[in-house]
């Protein structure tokens, strides 16, 4: 890192001497000295980076940098020659002795520059270097201005001071060339060619022109601009081509500049048509859409140009967000020590883990780019390695942002804070320019991924020669096991990458079509990487051959996806390319397939499961060969096979978590064990009396093979990919289903004494349920932790009952209903075993120090679930041994899972802002539910005829629904959309200790019960049975009992509650006492730390406690497992807010300020209190309705208190120039804009679009006001940059939803970026506010504000086009409004001038001489009303010209009866105002016109705005009519009261209507406000009294 030399920082120890550590003693140096060694530094450390490859100034940068800093020490040597002079003639030695230290400040000052030129020129890319220069100028700057006020205050001798004043300028202006200089670079980089500057304006100038429509004028003007700039463009373009050798380049730039030439000259022609029109909208957007062209043509022309410096921004941001990266790990490495949170630390190290993976490809991406600036691979390799950095970054910063309250250590709390927020500031430019730059070379996406798999399947084809010749050895890391995993789970992601590349393509995306192409280039870039891996550590050659081979193959077939899905994209809708691009799709699935079917173990499990295939072939024979063994053998033999049997698939079960060797024996063992077990089956089938019989036990022994079959695959996907969820479910579901399908074989075929079978049966499936006890680490099913305790109430007392109905029935020899209760049982214990894996599970995730998973878009785990339930339903649905009511019960799982997943569809389509992804959510769920419907229709008519017709069109009406699931699951399993798995902690494993040995307890008591009312019932007599069965029984209630206690006990969040709330308690007292001592003037002074900083920190941790209320609020109403970790979070941070707000209270001077920083501390901390009892109370049960609302009451509360001390902390931070926190708020603000789901829209575009305006508009004003402020008061720039700051937080978010809602998506995606763009500018103006008021004259800051605060104006007037663009009618529905709004305001002023008599005419003229052309103007307004409620309704072309012919009728009405009133002199004044005020009635009316229009456009009929808008074109046609009355009614003198009367109850009326709306006023008022206007309304009513008594017209008039 460069010396901080420019911060002016340095202790002053001595004139000319610095200070230096020699051999730990503190020695005093020659001030040159140090400077000279600091310079030695600079050189050594530029010839290192040279060296080593890494410089990256150039040197002609470089050299012209130190000679301008030397020109500075030159002119500033002359300076102090000069100042020497008026020394020397200076009478007072003070103020000679000022003059003196002036000087050697000057000379001081400038040679720090020169050294800190030296140290910071070779990494002068760095922003902080950059910072550090131009800090180091502006110390100069001061210096020199303090010279020159000491020499003025010296001498009076104006020769000499003339001579001052000329070496002054000389110094100023070598300074301005320097920093000019250093900035030039920091702006734009390297220059990158002659177009850069026109192409700029060019751009610039297009946007104001959008922006002015409606503004002639204006238009005009930014034309004449406009054509200056396309005329340079074209110029440089033609020269160059003339300069150019090749040919074909030459004929290039010729004819992009002919282009470009005819574009401009189409913008000439009208443009002229604009100025000699000016009212002519028609021309206005003539000349909107040539210049549309012509933006169009520049971009095509100059397209290398943008491109290169797009790609040069980027390089600049993607090794800041580096850097930022880097030091915030180092930082949080630092803080880990002195971090008091556990969680928020791990949650730290783990997000620090996943941006350290990410930080090697950025810098990998700039090299490339920077190596090679003109190869496209390489500039997309940068913009996805920008792009892929964004998100692990985002989490970063979240996780160091929340970290940094629990950090004990200041020091070190202060460096992770200060990191964080570089880091926000980095990826917010980083996620611009990466966007930026993704739009100009994204269109080459496809082309690149394909040359990516090219080159994959080339690199395949190598590795296999080398493998052939036995050189292919495995890279260091890489072992069997890891390449094996990794290959199984990147086969998935390649799959989903696949479904989202053939979704883009059918749905014509070009962007989103380039993004899947590069995310499946990526996949396969691992699977290559695995695959290869895999085949270097086979010991087999053959093996490692058919790996490469396979991924070879992959690689063709993507490479050949790839290139079908850019040939769909030229023609979406075509028949053919889509039929082709699916069978391109199969191809690769079946390659992938046989990819994973290479590694090893996956043979295994491959031969297993054809073992089985071949053995059940048995089972298809016309008739099966009569048995030669007895009954008693052939069942005696099926039972140890159905036992050998069920052991196997246990072990199946083991190993699949174990090595591929060990899965490979145990499937090799499960198929043995099957075919044994199938033989067994046929011996008993051949037992069999009568066919049927024999049917129906063949019909159990192909479920058996179904299900043996299932197992494996389950198995096999399990050891492919260990991570994948629900996967270890999925193969319990597997392993249960193979038991229950032998079970029901047993108890077909055996004819054991009444009971026996059915206590196997139960032993086995209690055997099976076991495992989901055995580490609980993933759900086990949706039940909610309140679900879990009803499923254990309720399962534990139908055990009891069961269990009295066993010990009942073995004493009373009933033996059937001995072996009902028996299954009953059974069930029972299955169903709690369930209840406790899940409860044990959530009692795990929910300790706070196991880690939350994080929710995303779908949750995979619910889509597999209703996959697998949907497929066995169906499966059920169609075995003819189905009866009625399984069929009814199929049918009602597959209703219940259909309506989830469409349920989870929309709502995913709801948050995501893919497009595409959108779409295809919508598309699936229509799909699923056509299908559900069409399967509803058969399984209907099955219903009311069981037939084997019926039976057929429900098995083809099974297929539909089960493949769109399977596609939907796919598409869901995309990595974008998937959750984040929680992980359980030691702790948590601990906490779920008691639950597990209650539930395994009652496994292990209940199969002893079941073993000894098994012998029971057959020997009743038997006492000492009976008293082992008591104990068992006793055993298992006690376990029971035991596991109630137990999970109630583990609630979660309840014992973090209670924690949360005691700490909560003893922050309260802690202020409380602080407060006490603030009231006797005893507050402690804080001397370890500065107010700055003490600020800083309480901003910090509030702004985390307002993070963490929505969570907390979610997790109290309806997520139990997130409850605990949510209110941990918020305790953890009140002990630092009351340390940080005792600190500020303690350095605050002012009693009153004291007060309100511990007042409002001590709210924060109480509001937080009722949410944690709130919280508690709600628990996290969706079903506890009645803690809701307190809930969200408590959480407003709370929301309240963090705004009213932010509101304090930025008051206080923007008084002193700290800006740190509202820079880090318009970052957060941006950041959120790219979040992939925004709050589902509750308004129009419209709405959104209203509101953006208004607060676009309100930025711009008041940075028109800091330009202003900061020449005539910069102390109150801070107030100004702390309103810029809300206005933008709300502009991001209203920013957010109309990005949502705009249509098309093109419109969406630019107020995005404007928006974002606005957001840098805002970002850069706030920080020059904040410098500007640490120092006040400091004339360099002032000119960089005032570039700031026109850039932001700037980029203001694009938002505004952007949102125009969106909704031209609308939007000309806003700019009516306010014309109209601006009219009424000129009509109040003519009403006052008319009131007091001065409202003169002009000339002669007469009243009649108006009448005529105000009729004929209200007429026509009229049917303008009529327009404008018909453009509601239809084209935003049609809403826009009425809104504009209504704001000019109104105009003309306005000016014409002004007119009259004028002509009928100010001799009737009374008349004249009533006249007026008639009009602005009109005008009122037709704003609310305006307003209700543009609410009801394009909403349906029945809108309730729809409505407002029949009533608002109501009041205005009344509005006119009342005009006209009063128009003819002006020369009636014996109608003017009564009209002016009507007129008044009008107007009394409409302002009731307006007040018994639900619209929310603009202003608030106070009760005085409030009296005082009832004052004005007694008067005149009293008024109006008398007038009626006196029965005379003026009385009347003057008083209404």
């Amino acid at each position: 890192m460069p010396l901080d030399l420019g911060s002016g920082k340095t202790p002053y120890i001595h004139p000319g001497k610095e200070c230096s550590y020699d051999s730990g003693a503190l020695v005093l140096q020659p001030r040159q000295t140090v400077l000279t060694a600091a310079g030695s530094i600079g050189q050594a450390s530029g010839d290192l980076l040279r060296h080593i490859g890494e410089s990256e100034a150039d040197e002609r940068f470089q050299d012209v940098l130190m000679n301008l800093a030397k020109a500075v020490a030159n002119a500033a040597a002359m300076m102090v020659l000069k100042a020497k002079n008026v020394a020397q003639v200076a009478e007072d030695t003070v103020l000679q002795n000022r003059v003196i230290a002036a000087a050697t400040q000057c000379a001081l000052s400038t040679s720090q520059l020169v050294a800190c030129a030296k140290v910071v020129s070779p990494t002068i890319s760095s922003p902080v270097c950059q910072e550090q220069l131009i800090e180091a100028g502006k110390l100069v700057d001061r210096s020199v201005e303090g010279c020159v006020k000491a020499c003025i205050s010296a001498t009076d001798d104006n020769e000499l001071l003339k001579q001052v004043n000329a070496a002054a300028i000389v110094v100023s202006q070598a300074l301005n060339d320097l920093l000019q200089h250093v900035r030039h670079y920091a702006s734009r980089g390297e220059p990158i060619g002659r177009y850069d500057q026109a192409t700029d304006t060019i751009m610039t100038v297009t946007e104001s022109i959008f922006s002015s429509m409606g503004d002639a004028g204006e238009m005009v003007r930014q034309a004449r601009v406009l054509a200056q700039a396309t005329s340079d463009l074209v110029n440089a373009m033609r020269s160059d081509a003339e300069a150019e050798i090749d040919v074909d380049n030459s004929k290039k730039l010729l004819a992009a500049a002919k282009l470009l030439a005819d574009a401009t000259a189409r913008m000439v022609e009208a443009a002229k048509g604009a100025a000699a029109n000016p009212e002519n909208e028609d021309q206005q957007q003539r000349l909107r859409e040539a210049a549309e062209g012509l933006r169009v043509a520049t971009n095509a022309a100059a397209q290398n140009a943008i491109k290169k410096k797009l790609i040069n921004r980027l390089e600049n941001a993607a090794k800041q967000a580096a850097a930022a990266a880097t030091q915030t790990i180092a930082a949080s490495q630092n803080a880990a020590a002195s971090n008091k949170n556990t969680a928020a630390h791990q949650q730290l190290v783990q997000s620090c883990k996943a941006v350290a993976d990410y930080i090697p490809q950025l810098v990998q991406g700039v090299r490339g780019s920077q190596a090679q600036p003109e190869d496209l691979s390489a500039q997309l390799a940068l913009i996805i390695a920008s792009q892929n950095f964004l998100q692990p970054g985002s989490k970063m910063l979240t996780s160091a942002k929340s970290a940094v309250p629990t950090v004990t250590d200041q020091a070190a709390a202060m460096q992770l804070g200060q990191c964080a927020k570089n880091l926000a500031t980095s990826l917010a430019e980083l996620r611009s320019a990466a966007q930026q730059a993704h739009e100009a070379c994204g269109p080459m996406e496809i082309d690149s991924a394909l040359t990516a798999v090219q080159t994959l399947k080339n690199e395949l084809q190598d590795a296999k020669m080398a493998a052939a010749e036995g050189q292919l050895k495995p890279l260091p890391g890489e072992s069997l096991e890891k390449c094996a995993q990794d290959l199984g789970s990147t086969s998935k992601a390649v799959g989903s990458s696949m479904a989202q590349l053939l979704t883009c393509a059918a749905q014509g995306n070009e962007h989103y079509t380039g993004v899947a192409a590069r995310e499946t280039a990526q996949a396969l870039k691992t699977l290559a990487q695995a695959a290869r891996g895999v085949a270097a550590s086979t010991a087999d050659p053959q093996s490692a051959g058919a790996m490469l081979d396979s991924a070879r193959d992959v690689m063709e077939g993507s490479a050949m996806l790839i290139y079908e899905a850019k040939q769909a994209l030229v023609c979406p809708g075509d028949a053919e390319s889509q039929q082709r691009l699916a069978q391109v799709a199969k191809a690769v699935s079946h390659s992938l397939n046989n990819c994973v079917n290479c590694l090893p173990g996956q043979k295994d499990v491959d031969m297993a499961l054809k073992s089985i295939g071949e053995a059940s072939k048995k089972l298809l024979v016309d008739s099966l060969p009569p048995s030669s063994k007895s009954f008693q053998e052939a069942q005696s033999e099926l039972n140890q096979a159905a036992a050998g049997l069920n052991q196997s698939a246990g072990e199946v079960v083991h190993s699949s978590r174990g090595t591929s060797s060990q899965l490979a024996v145990a499937s090799g063992k499960f198929s043995e064990d099957f075919d044994e077990f199938l033989d067994a089956g046929i011996e008993m089938a051949g037992q069999t009396q009568s066919k049927e019989d024999q049917i129906q036990v063949i019909g159990n022994l192909k479920n058996i093979s179904m299900s043996s079959s299932k197992l494996l695959l389950a198995a096999k996907s399990l050891s492919v990919d260990p991570g994948a969820p629900n996967t270890k479910n999925l193969l319990a579901a597997a392993a249960r289903a193979v038991t229950e399908s032998i079970n029901q074989l047993i108890t077909l075929c055996t004819q054991q004494a009444p009971g026996q079978k059915e206590c196997d049966n139960a032993l086995r499936e209690l055997e099976t349920v076991k495992g989901m006890l055995d580490n609980p680490n993933e759900p086990v099913s949706d039940l909610s932790y309140f679900d879990c305790i009803e499923s254990v109430m309720e399962n534990s007392k139908v055990l009891g009952e069961s269990m009295a109905g066993i010990s009942h029935n073995c004493k009373t020899g009933d033996l059937p209903a001995f072996g009902d209760c028996v299954s009953v049982a059974s069930k029972a214990l299955c169903g709690l075993t369930e209840a406790a894996g899940q409860a044990s599970y959530l009692v795990g995730v929910s300790d706070p120090n196991s880690q939350a998973g994080q929710q995303g878009l779908v949750d995979p785990i619910q889509f597999a679930r209703a996959n697998q339930a949907i497929q066995m339903a169906c499966q059920n649905l169609v075995d003819p041994a189905s009866s009625p009511s399984q069929v009814l019960s199929a049918a009602t799982i597959v209703a219940k899972h259909t309506s989830a997943l469409c349920n989870a569809c929309r709502i995913a389509s709801s948050k995501t802002g893919n497009p595409v992804a959108k779409r295809h959510f919508v598309q699936s769920a229509k799909e699923v539910a056509n299908s559900t419907a069409n399967l509803v229709k058969t399984i209907k008519a099955l219903d009311g005829d069981f037939s084997e017709e019926n039976r057929d069109k429900c098995r083809v009406a099974t297929s539909p629904l089960i493949e769109a699931v399977e596609n939907l699951a796919a598409f869901a399993s995309n990595p974008e959309f998937v959750s984040i798995p929680a992980q359980i902690s030691r702790e948590g494993c601990a906490a779920q200790e008691p639950i597990l040995y209650s539930a395994r307890a009652m496994l292990d008591s209940s199969s002893l019960l079941l073993k000894t009312a098994r012998s029971l019932v057959i020997n009743p007599k038997d006492p000492p049975t009976w008293s082992i069965l008591a104990g068992h029984s006793r055993t298992v209630s006690d376990s029971i009992k035991s596991l109630i206690t137990s999970i109630r006990d583990k609630a979660p969040g309840q014992r973090e509650c209670d924690y949360s709330i005691d700490n909560i308690n003893r922050c309260i007292r802690g202020i409380e006492q602080a407060s006490l001592a603030a009231v006797s003037q005893n507050l402690p002074l804080r001397d370890d730390i500065s107010l700055e900083a003490l600020q800083e920190q309480l901003t910090s941790v509030v702004q985390e406690i307002g993070h963490v209320i929505d969570p907390i609020s979610y997790a109290a109403r309806g997520e139990a497992a997130q409850l605990g970790h949510k209110v941990t979070q918020l305790a953890s941070y009140f002990e630092p807010l009351v340390l940080a707000s005792v600190g500020v209270a303690s350095k605050l001077l002012d009693h009153q300020q004291q007060m309100t920083v511990l007042d409002q501390t001590k709210t924060l901390a109480e509001s937080a209190l009722q949410m944690l009892y709130a919280a508690k109370e709600g628990g996290g049960n969706p079903k506890a309705a009645h803690t809701h609302d307190a809930i969200a009451e408590a959480a407003q509360l709370m929301k309240e208190a963090v705004d009213d001390i932010m509101v304090t902390m930025n008051e206080a931070a923007s008084e002193v120039g700290m800006v740190g926190g509202m820079v880090d708020s318009i970052a957060e603000a941006m950041g959120r804009l790219d979040e992939g789901t925004p709050p589902e829209p509750e308004g129009s575009f419209v709405d959104y679009q209203t509101t953006m305006v208004k607060y676009s508009k309100a930025i711009a004003v008041t940075a028109q006001e800091m330009m202003t402020k900061s020449v005539a008061s910069p102390e109150e720039l801070g107030g100004l940059a702390s309103q810029v700051t809300t206005d933008y937080g709300h502009l991001a978010h209203q920013g957010r939803l109309a990005a949502a809602t705009a249509e098309p998506e093109e419109i969406g995606f630019q107020i995005k970026t404007r928006v974002q763009e606005l957001g840098h500018g805002c970002i850069f103006l706030v920080q020059k506010a904040g410098a500007l008021q640490i120092t006040p004259t400091d004339s360099f800051t002032k000119r960089e504000l005032i570039e700031c605060a026109r850039a932001v104006t700037e980029k203001v007037s694009m938002v505004l086009s952007a949102l125009q663009a969106g909704n031209k009618g609308t939007q000309a529905c806003i700019t009516a409004a306010s014309a109209v709004s601006g009219i009424i305001a000129d009509l109040d002023t003519t009403i006052m001038f008319a009131s007091s008599g001065t409202l003169n005419a002009e000339n002669e003229e007469s009243f009649a001489d108006h009448r005529e052309n105000i009729l004929k103007t209200a007429k026509a307004l009229v049917e303008d009303t009529k327009m404008l409620v018909s453009g509601a309704a239809s084209s935003q072309d049609k809403l826009a010209q009425a809104a504009q012919s209504s704001a000019n009728t109104i105009t003309q009405l306005t000016d014409v009866v002004k007119l009259g009133a004028t002509s009928i002199g100010s001799d009737d004044p009374e008349t004249q105002v009533v006249l007026i005020n008639a009009v602005k009635d009109v005008a009122k009316a037709l704003a609310e016109l305006i307003g209700a229009t543009k609410c009801a456009s394009g909403k349906p009929a029945d809108d309730p705005s729809m409505y407002q808008l029949k009533s608002a074109a109501k009041v205005m046609v009344t509005n006119v009519t009342s005009l006209l009355k009063t128009v003819k009614a002006v020369e009636d003198e014996a109608t003017r009261g009564t009209r002016a009367l009507e007129a008044t109850i009008e107007c009394i009326k409409q302002e009731l209507t307006v007040f018994q709306s639900k619209q929310v006023p603009d202003r608030v008022s106070t009760p005085e406000e409030f009296i005082r206007m009832t004052k004005g309304i007694t008067t005149a009513t009293a008024k109006a009294v008398a007038a009626g008594n006196s029965a005379r017209q003026e009385d009347v008039i003057s008083q209404t």
